[in-house]
């Protein structure tokens, strides 16, 4: 009966501005993923350039610029993003800034997607245990918010080309921000990813050695798979769906999923742990079994919690509670070997 109603309510918390999201028009944009390629005119070509990013190393490695920029001010941070984009607000990076009193940990936590407010609550628990929090603003949210838009419609849609440049950015931003804190003398770094957030969060963990632990909410490895099946984008699926098939989006959008970076993740300097929801319309259940099998197959042991609850309904006690002190408990372990064989 409970699950029945957290059923309902998972659903009735999905309706939530869904009329914002309207049927919007397929586009390549091959030119704002792999800058210098605007004449590409088809998905194969398009395919070809994300299996070439999927291969280049380098792909998610930030510009190696200085520390130019950043700005302090009354607990926030905010500095120049290294990827310009048509929209103003979005090319500066913000950040809240909840101090613990200690450079000894910090931990970067990326939202959700269309999050609305911050994480003030998980923000003072961890603080005042001596971690101190660094919340940023993914590309199109908050601060960074396209003037006049209902939800963050650039950062995930269907134009292929914008989605992946959104998601870079992401990562370019969050890795700079990371080599700010390590400046400022913070010994160990974590990041903390939620939903869309934890396909960032993960990536910055696969590409930047300075990240010591990752913990993955809601997540997966597939973003083409989990748009295709999501309750969340079924919009973004119903443009998408005329015009392509979901195994040339799967091949579009190689260079954002978590899978084909899984033995990237599984350096031995850091340790995952992962959420995920059973009763999750939104990132269903079988595509975050399926990423950690892959972790598993690569040689990663992450610490897992299922929860028996949707994707909504995690936000809800007691399974917030659960999820914070295994986070709890994940960020404060120093035995390596009980995350790896």
């Amino acid at each position: 009966m409970y699950h029945n109603w957290l059923d309902r309510w998972d659903e009735r918390r999905a309706r939530r501005g869904e009329e914002a999201k309207k049927v919007t028009d397929f586009i390549l944009d091959a030119g704002r993923a792999f800058p210098g390629e605007k004449r590409i005119e088809t998905i194969d070509e398009f395919c070809v350039l994300a299996d070439q990013a999927l291969s280049d190393s380098s792909f998610y490695d930030e510009p190696s610029g200085g520390g130019q920029g950043f700005e302090r001010h009354h607990g926030w941070l905010r500095f120049p993003s290294d990827i310009s984009t048509d929209v103003e607000e979005n090319n500066v990076v913000w950040a809240k800034i909840t101090e613990s009193g200690s450079l000894d940990r910090a931990l970067v936590i990326f939202h959700h997607w269309n999050a609305t407010a911050r994480n003030r609550q998980i923000a003072k628990f961890f603080s005042q245990r001596g971690i101190t929090v660094v919340e940023i603003a993914m590309p199109y949210h908050f601060e960074r918010s396209r003037p006049g838009s209902l939800y963050a419609d650039y950062m995930l849609s269907s134009n292929l080309g914008r989605t992946i440049q959104s998601v870079r950015q992401a990562v370019w931003d969050g890795r700079k921000l990371i080599r700010w804190l390590k400046s400022e003398g913070y010994r160990e770094v974590s990041v903390l990813g939620m939903s869309l957030g934890s396909w960032v969060a993960g990536l910055i963990a696969a590409h930047d050695p300075a990240v010591s632990k990752a913990s993955l909410f809601l997540t997966a490895g597939s973003l083409a798979d989990m748009v295709w099946t999501g309750r969340a984008t079924r919009s973004i699926r119903d443009s998408l769906e005329p015009v392509i098939e979901l195994t040339d989006l799967r091949r579009a959008w190689g260079p954002l999923n978590l899978e084909n970076y899984a033995h990237n993740l599984a350096r031995s300097d850091l340790e995952l742990h992962v959420v995920l929801a059973t009763r999750d319309k939104v990132v269903l259940p079988d595509l975050s079994r399926r990423l950690i099998q892959k972790l598993k197959e690569a040689g990663v042991r992450p610490n897992v919690l299922e929860l028996n609850c949707g994707h909504y309904s995690l936000a809800m006690p007691p399974y917030i509670l659960l999820a914070g002190l295994s986070l709890k408990r994940f960020l404060s372990c120093a035995d390596k070997s009980a995350q790896r064989k």
